[in-house]
């Protein structure tokens, strides 16, 4: 009798306790899935130069899946730049280069810190400048971003029109 009783009490204990704990998490999840959203579409690079961080590198895809056949898109990325004691990080600037599968932006447009775009970006610093860039479409499924600085190197960030674990691990 008390092994059922003492059983009984701490199953509605654990139990209490587990449903108000999974309602409180997916509601803040539910509050944020926006964010949740862009962080999964988010990439960072980083270069290094005497063990010191000298550019910052983000990119955040802004690919919504859209079921036509005919998706012609343009790819569109926001991206942030930070370069360390540098005056101007300038995206646009002939030191620096992104291409998009080897393809240039069409168009480099940079963002404001106010504008409404950065309300659900997961990664935002206030010491980086931010541009909207738009490259021509890309019929794949996978897509590679690359960024080359002439004093500090190139590096390649990944990224997938559907999930990632869906694509081949070659793929990447």
């Amino acid at each position: 009798m008390v092994r059922s009783t003492i059983a009984c009490i701490a199953a509605v204990l654990l139990l209490g306790c587990t449903s108000k704990s999974e309602k409180d998490l997916m509601e803040a999840y539910s509050q944020k899935i926006s964010y949740h959203k862009q962080l999964q579409k988010t990439e960072k690079i980083q270069f290094y130069q005497d063990q010191e961080t000298k550019v910052l590198l983000t990119a955040t895809y802004l690919y919504t899946p859209h079921y036509e056949k005919n998706d012609t898109r343009d790819e569109m990325f926001i991206v942030g730049l930070h370069l360390h004691e540098e005056a101007d990080d300038n995206m646009q600037s002939s030191e620096y280069t992104l291409t998009l599968n080897g393809q240039s932006p069409t168009e480099i447009e940079r963002v404001h810190p106010d504008d409404v775009r950065f309300k659900d970006l997961s990664f935002v610093t206030e010491w980086a400048d931010y541009y909207l860039v738009t490259f021509p479409h890309v019929p794949n499924k996978k897509i590679t971003l690359d960024f080359e600085s002439e004093h500090y190197g190139k590096g390649t960030l990944h990224f997938a029109k559907v999930a990632k674990y869906v694509l081949n691990k070659e793929a990447f």
